[in-house]
Order: structure tokens, then C-alpha cells, then sequence
């Protein structure tokens, strides 16, 4: 993230050319099959960067390599009309457990997720935001709010540090804070440890990843002044609801025992709940749609319809096939998220349909696992895996207290496992560093065991 990245973009909307996203954690193999499948005409970058695409087979083949230097231009150029259907943008999907999706965001679409973002963040010309993910800076161009650029390198997250961001937020009298429960979480751990505060933030929004009810008290704790908004989402819908951290917060211990409220869907949003399956669905009418529905408070996968919903994955049909439903006109994306709608049309998270565990006739979700075990002291992050027939509690513990007394802690107040394993570090997602990798925390936990 940076001046030259966005001051590229807007370059390239207004010549009608597609911009390509690729976040700054991709390795040498992610970015030679993204590129490859967005099949790159053009190259920007630093004179760093376009001597590193010499080394890398996806940039080199790219005939045309530009790099970031500019200059007025006295003369008037033409620049094309585009359309509500001309492609944007086309960004990619974590891809933590295959090839990545190439999401195509058309000019169309980024209007309608403006549209439908704008009510929650309420943007205010004037106001000074800073905005860890990429593509929200560009909400924040269209909405005349200045933007300050957080100083932290995506690529080592762990790394991150909180006094410095801080710094940046007082001094550039930052209003409203957007980035990943990761990063907000470690600024109010540290101002909680320090004992200060940021009177001027009035608001924070964070995405991307869960966030439970002991994590929203500690930011409720930090910033007792900010309106705190959970944004719940995906890179294909967004958003899709939202409630407040003040209303999560209250949520008693041990209070999560069917699903994590995530608010009522956004207008922009129309929300189903149907049953789980890992094979394509193939619908045609919305009579036979309503056939798959589950009732109120019944677990099924989250569906999701809209203006803001994204419709294509460039040159991916089994993705589609896999992850769309079509009735008509209307789309229809299946999120991979398990949960239920209540009687009222309030949304509840139960965590990924694959990693839902199936025993005796029961459904254990490891995503509840992991709100119950934040509420014990000494505990980073855990949750469970189904590993050779058995129910493993998977902990990452806090540096400060013994594995010892923590073990007792955890047998004596939760329930429904066989073994307890620790880790130094559960993996994260790449992008946010927030979510749990079940699939890389799978294959450490088996060797380890073996």
C-alpha cells in the first residue's frame, strides 16, 4: 500500500484498463499462477520490482513492464466511457485451500459495494481514516475522507508493531480506524497494558475474520469512546451484516452456546440458510431453492444475494459451478460458512462447513471451540481437530503462564475432547493473520502426534 499504488489504479480506471490486485504476502508460486490466470498485459512497479520480474517466469512473459515515474501532460488525451459491466478490477480469493479464485469486480459491482458499505462505515468528507486493506482505501478516495497509510509490512505480520501505528494514529488526529481484528487487537492490548487511550477515534471497523465476545471486550475496553462495527463478509460478498462490539461484549461467558450473533443482514444483502453439501448445486427456480432451506435456528450454509454480490471468477468453471447459484438473473453465492438465522432475521456463525466435525450422529463446531477457549486465561487462540478418530484441543498459549496450570485450566472448564496439544504459533490466514489455517494446523498437529 502505497501513494503510487492508488494514484496506478485511478490511472488505469480512467483509461479503461483492468487492474490486477495482488496483496503484498504472495509468494513466487501464487504469483506466477495469478498472473497467469488474469493473463497480464502490463507490469507496474518500482525499479526493484521490474528487476526482480526478470527472475520471475509470470512477469517476465508480460511483453509491457512500466515503472512509477510520471510527469504532467500538456495535451488533452481521450479516455473511453466505461460501463457498469466493464471490468475493474480483478482480486483473488486466500486460496488457502487450492488454486486461488480470480474474483472479477466489474465497475458495476464496486459501485454497488460502495453503496452498501457506505451506511455502515458512514464515511464523512473531512475525516482522516486509516485503512489497512488495500481495497477500502478506495472507498475512502470516492467518500473524500483522507487516508493515512498504516506503517506495517503485510508480509510479516508478527512483526507488527503497536506503539508505532499509535504514533501514527495521534499525530495525523486519525477519526476512523478499518483493518483486521489481528491489528486492532494488538493496538488495544498494548494501550490497555500502557494504560492510555485514543480519544480522537470515533470509529473502528474490522473485518476479514471472527471476532468473539472476550476479543470485543478488549476493544471495547481500549476504545470506550469509538463506535466499534464487526463487519461480516467475503471477498465475493461485502458486506453482508454487521453488529456492534458494545452488543457483542455483553454476551456472558460460556453465553455462545449455538452460533456468534453477526447482526441482521445488511439491505443490500438477502440471506438464506440451506442445507450442507460438498457437491455443485443445481437449481433453476426459486420454488426448488426454497426446497433446500433450513428453518429458523436449523445449521446449514450461509447464501447470500445481491447487488453487491460478485456474479464471475475469471476463467474458473468449476469454481462457479461450485460456489454459484443461478435462478434467472439473480445470483446466488454460497459463502462455505456455516450458521442459522433466527426468528427475528438475526445471522449466527457456526464456522467453515469443512471444518464441521461429524461423531455419533453430531455436529461439533471447531469455530465454537475457539470463542469458548478465548474466554480462559493463559489462552491465545485454540480450537479442535478430528485427528485419527480422536478430538484434539488444539491450544496456542499465552507466553506468560505454564503449560501446566493452563492444561488444568482448560480440562477443568471445557468439555468434549480426548488430548490436549500446544503450539508455539497456530498458523493464520496470509491476508488478515486472523483466522485459524485448519488445513496447514491439521498436517502440524498429525506429525506432532506421530
Amino acid at each position: 500500500m502505497s501513494d503510487s499504488l492508488y494514484r496506478v489504479v485511478l490511472a488505469l480506471f480512467k483509461i479503461g484498463a483492468t487492474a490486477v490486485f495482488l496483496d503484498e504476502w504472495v509468494s513466487v508460486k501464487r504469483l506466477n499462477v495469478c498472473c497467469q490466470l488474469a493473463d497480464c498485459q502490463a507490469f507496474v512497479g518500482s525499479g526493484k520490482a521490474r528487476l526482480l520480474a526478470w527472475f520471475i517466469p509470470s512477469l517476465r512473459r508480460i511483453p509491457l513492464r512500466l515503472g512509477l515515474s510520471y510527469e504532467s501532460v500538456q495535451r488533452t488525451l481521450p479516455f473511453p466511457e466505461t460501463t457498469h459491466n466493464d471490468v475493474a478490477l480483478i482480486t483473488f480469493t486466500t486460496g488457502s485451500t487450492g488454486t486461488p479464485k480470480a474474483a472479477i469486480r466489474t465497475h458495476g459491482l464496486l459501485r454497488e459495494q460502495f453503496a452498501a458499505l457506505r451506511p455502515v462505515i458512514d464515511p464523512q468528507p473531512g475525516e482522516v481514516g486509516m485503512a489497512t486493506l488495500p481495497i477500502v482505501l478506495l472507498i475512502n478516495l470516492a467518500a473524500g475522507v483522507t487516508s493515512v497509510i498504516a506503517d506495517f509490512n503485510a508480509r510479516k505480520p508478527a512483526s507488527l508493531s503497536p506503539a508505532r501505528i499509535i504514533a501514527q494514529l495521534e499525530t495525523q488526529s486519525v477519526d476512523c480506524l478499518i483493518a483486521s481484528p489481528f491489528l486492532v487487537r494488538k493496538l488495544a492490548e498494548h494501550l490497555i497494558n500502557k494504560g492510555t487511550e485514543i480519544p480522537k477515534i470515533a470509529k473502528i471497523f474490522t473485518g476479514g475474520a471472527p471476532v468473539f465476545p472476550a476479543e470485543a471486550l478488549i476493544f471495547q475496553r481500549a476504545f470506550p469512546a469509538a463506535r466499534i462495527g464487526l463487519v461480516y463478509g467475503s471477498t465475493e460478498a461485502e458486506p453482508i451484516s454487521s453488529i456492534e462490539a458494545r452488543a457483542l461484549a455483553t454476551v456472558l461467558p460460556g453465553g455462545l452456546t449455538d452460533g456468534l450473533p453477526v447482526g441482521k443482514p445488511e439491505a443490500a444483502a438477502t440471506v438464506k440458510i440451506i442445507q450442507i453439501t460438498d457437491e455443485p448445486i443445481a437449481v433453476s427456480t426459486q420454488t426448488e431453492l426454497e426446497k433446500l432451506e433450513k428453518p429458523p435456528r436449523t445449521v446449514g450454509e450461509i447464501i447470500v444475494s445481491g447487488k453487491n454480490v460478485l456474479r464471475d471468477y475469471l476463467r474458473n468453471e468449476e469454481a462457479m459451478r461450485r460456489n454459484k447459484i443461478f435462478i434467472g438473473e439473480q445470483c446466488w453465492h454460497r459463502t462455505g460458512d456455516s450458521g442459522f438465522l433466527d426468528e427475528s432475521g438475526a445471522l449466527f456463525l457456526t464456522g467453515r462447513c469443512n471444518t464441521l466435525i461429524y461423531q455419533n450422529g453430531k455436529v461439533i463446531s471447531p469455530f465454537m471451540f475457539e470463542a469458548i477457549f478465548q474466554e480462559i486465561d493463559g489462552v491465545r487462540a485454540g480450537t479442535i481437530l478430528a485427528v485419527g478418530g480422536r478430538i484434539i484441543a488444539v491450544i496456542e498459549p499465552d507466553k506468560k503462564i505454564s503449560r501446566e496450570i493452563l492444561h488444568e485450566r482448560i480440562t477443568s472448564n471445557v468439555h468434549g475432547f480426548d488430548q490436549v496439544v500446544f503450539l508455539k504459533k497456530l498458523p493464520r490466514d496470509p491476508r488478515h493473520y486472523s483466522k485459524i489455517d485448519y488445513v496447514l494446523l491439521k498436517g502440524r498437529v498429525a506429525s506432532q502426534l506421530h
